[in-house]
């Protein structure tokens, strides 16, 4: 609760002194996120300034019911790791073929359509309790820290769950 009133500070006064306690706690720990899911050094100094400046452009965005300021904090910085990658990779114009593309070849695309037949299938015959998470984790883009936030079970209980869903996926698709 010490970091949800030091958001209200910064949020209602734009109280420094409050920004720079958080500062000081987050901001190592967000660099140290970032690093440990593959950025590097430069990548990850860059992101913590953005997140940081985000937290107090937007402190009036926080919504303690919904988040903790740490979830908020981290969900900030994965995020906009995420948009400097997509920056660094986007090819240059001179990169970008021009003209038409070449058709895929017809047993390719046979193919995808009856791996993705299977997929859907499997999914259908997962329990429900597995196949919500599933939906969550890949295809909302969630954390499991972030599911567990949103549905209120166990961390554990996610990441079990989601195990042995991915176990029967794996054994569905053989």
């Amino acid at each position: 609760m010490l970091w949800v009133g030091h958001m209200a500070r910064i949020r209602d006064n734009k109280d420094r002194a409050a920004f720079s306690e958080i500062f000081d706690h987050f901001a190592p720990r967000v660099k140290g996120f970032l690093m440990k899911s593959g950025a590097d050094a430069s990548l990850a100094e860059e992101c913590t300034q953005d997140v940081m400046a985000a937290l107090w452009h937007k402190a009036h965005q926080f919504d303690a019911s919904r988040a903790s300021v740490a979830t908020w904090i981290f969900t900030i910085a994965r995020n906009r790791k995420i948009d400097l990658l997509r920056r660094q990779r986007r090819p240059e114009p001179e990169d970008l073929t021009w003209g038409p593309e070449a058709e895929p070849d017809q047993e390719d695309v046979v193919s995808l359509q009856q791996e993705t037949e299977m997929l859907g299938a499997a999914l259908a015959e997962l329990p429900a309790a597995q196949r919500e998470l599933i939906e969550k984790a890949y295809f909302g883009d969630l954390t499991h820290s972030e599911i567990a936030a949103e549905t209120g079970l166990p961390l554990g209980t996610i990441k079990s769950r989601i195990r042995l869903a991915l176990d029967r996926l794996r054994h569905a698709m053989k």
